[in-house]
């Protein structure tokens, strides 16, 4: 794959490793998110939607559980799914984008019958919390690029 963003796209010289061509693709999947030539997320999320587990859900509902065991199950499964990727998706998707997925967390909440958190919400407080650990970590390449923002802003990230 080959990701170009200028105006005039010349088509790519073939690549080749060990005498055998390399075949260019339009998506693939790395780690469990699949990244496009684009860089867009319709493809992924569309992934993560289909992967709800609604049914394993109404399942639950049907023999009565309670509603701690289903907000768990919710927790532990879908949401999961639902967020794997939501720190580097979330803030690039399209409004039709994220959606689908919110679709998800609403059908959730009616089987469940309780409110649970946004999925803005679990992108806000997944992003500090990596953005808390980066700085804390002097070993990692961008803690200092994080702490120099920190000095140069009149207020640091919210405390724990």
């Amino acid at each position: 794959m080959v990701v170009d963003f200028r105006n005039n796209r010349v088509p790519p010289s073939p690549i080749t490793l060990h005498d055998s061509p390399v075949t260019a693709v339009d998506s693939f999947r790395f780690l469990g998110s699949i990244i496009t030539e684009d860089l867009k997320w319709e493809l992924n999320i569309s992934s993560i939607t289909k992967k709800q587990r609604m049914f394993f859900l109404r399942q639950r509902k049907k023999f009565n559980l309670p509603k701690t065991m289903m907000v768990h199950f919710h927790t532990d499964i879908i949401k999961s799914i639902l967020c794997s990727s939501i720190t580097t998706s979330y803030a690039a998707a399209t409004a039709k984008d994220k959606v689908r997925p919110q679709r998800v967390l609403r059908s959730a909440e009616r089987l469940i019958g309780c409110n649970l958190p946004s999925l803005q919400d679990s992108f806000a407080s997944r992003t500090l919390k990596r953005t808390r650990k980066i700085v804390a970590d002097p070993s990692h390449p961008a803690s200092s690029i994080w702490k120099e923002a920190e000095v140069h802003q009149d207020q640091d990230l919210p405390p724990h």
